[in-house]
């Protein structure tokens, strides 16, 4: 229970963190949740459908240095059998939602990371607060969900997000806050240390990180860009796509042949969804970043270097705001010859530089401030004056 400073007779303000999704959406939410759950005047719980995702938070929190949070996962034998059926690491939303919906409506704010969520505010919970956490900082359109209008209050990375979200109607002034990117702290507490994904070997390292969507170039181009690099001995490769790409068992399936056929390779790394692919150990440590439409080039950016962006459907990109992105590196339409992209990419970083250094900081508002405490005092700060004038 956290400290409370309210006046007798007042209870605590109930926040609850809900992850109901993948678990790399963890990272984007826990330690917001650890820094709220420390400040006096609110009771902070972390609620999932998942087992291996509160077990996730526990680690994370733990690794933050502690707060007093409850964990909660209501048990389900028919959202463990959802989850079981489709491979997933969660059951389905909806089913999840309408489990959960009468549990939620007992907080005064309910803070998440996806959209999905929202519905219960239209379906009729009306009692708490709907917060959204910025979950990624990229371009695509996607990241800019009309849903979010329905939110209460929006948290985001930086001004770019913000400038594109007010001209889109989909935050209000005074109901938004933004406050850097909480993931950077949560990540870094995450990662372990010293830890070398080719130990011994001083090969340049490439990542290649496919987006699930559509708009990604795993499909047309993954399976090539694996061979050449199987072929050459000028670089390392760790595959990490988005933890979506191959999230079901159908997924999985349908690969499984490809990567067996690498899994032994000493210059490939294939990761589909470990811990280590969502909490930036890759964009942390690779030399070169190969992608498509992911917002993790955002994130890799926090030192500039290389990319490499690969077209796979011929997309007019000049001057269209959902590709900002392309402008920090070369952008290619055939695979056929990666590895020589590669090498031009590497040689043509200095071109790009000074965009990647402008990109970053137009995404991400001041990184050397704390985000994590910035949002959880945006987060009190609205909890508190909405009950208050509730309470009027």
């Amino acid at each position: 229970m956290a400290r409370s400073t309210q006046a007798a007779g007042v209870r605590d303000l109930r926040v609850c963190f809900f992850f109901n999704a993948q678990r790399h959406q963890l990272l984007h939410g826990i330690s917001t949740a650890v820094a709220l759950a420390r400040r006096p005047g609110f009771e902070v719980s972390v609620m999932s459908p998942a087992r291996d995702h509160i077990r996730y938070a526990e680690l994370l929190a733990g690794r933050l240095g502690g707060a007093p949070i409850q964990y909660v996962r209501p048990r389900s034998a028919l959202l463990e059998a959802a989850r079981w059926i489709t491979g997933g690491q969660v059951p389905p939303k909806l089913l999840t939602l309408a489990r959960f919906a009468r549990q939620l409506g007992r907080f005064d704010a309910i803070a998440l990371p996806e959209r999905t969520s929202i519905i219960l505010k239209s379906a009729g919970l009306r009692g708490p607060s709907f917060i959204h956490l910025d979950h990624g900082a990229g371009d695509r359109a996607a990241g800019f969900d009309p849903r979010i209008r329905h939110f209460d209050f929006v948290l985001m990375a930086g001004d770019k997000h913000r400038r594109r979200m007010l001209r889109e109607g989909l935050i209000r002034e005074g109901a938004h806050a933004v406050v850097g990117y909480p993931k950077f702290e949560a990540a870094d507490a995450a990662r372990t240390a010293g830890w070398a994904p080719f130990p011994g070997d001083t090969r340049p390292i490439v990542l290649y990180n496919p987006h699930f969507s559509a708009l990604g170039s795993w499909h047309r181009f993954g399976p090539a860009v694996v061979e050449a690099f199987a072929r050459q001995d000028s670089y390392n490769l760790i595959l990490a796509p988005h933890v979506r790409l191959f999230d079901t068992k159908q997924a999985r399936t349908k690969w499984q042949a490809l990567f067996d056929a690498h899994r032994d390779n000493p210059r490939i790394l294939i990761d589909t969804g470990s811990d280590r692919s969502i909490d930036m150990s890759y964009t942390d440590i690779a030399d070169i970043y190969l992608g498509d439409v992911s917002s993790q080039v955002y994130e890799f950016l926090r030192r500039p270097r290389p990319c490499l962006f690969l077209d796979a459907h011929g997309v007019d990109w000049q001057g269209d705001e959902n590709y900002a992105h392309w402008r920090f590196g070369p952008v290619i339409r055939d695979a056929g010859k990666i590895i020589e992209a590669v090498d031009a990419a590497r040689a043509r970083h200095p071109d790009f530089r000074a965009a990647q250094i402008q990109g970053f900081a137009e995404t991400f508002d001041d990184p050397a401030q704390n985000a994590s405490e910035r949002a959880a005092e945006a987060i009190a700060g609205h909890v508190t004056a909405r009950t208050d004038r509730t309470r009027a």
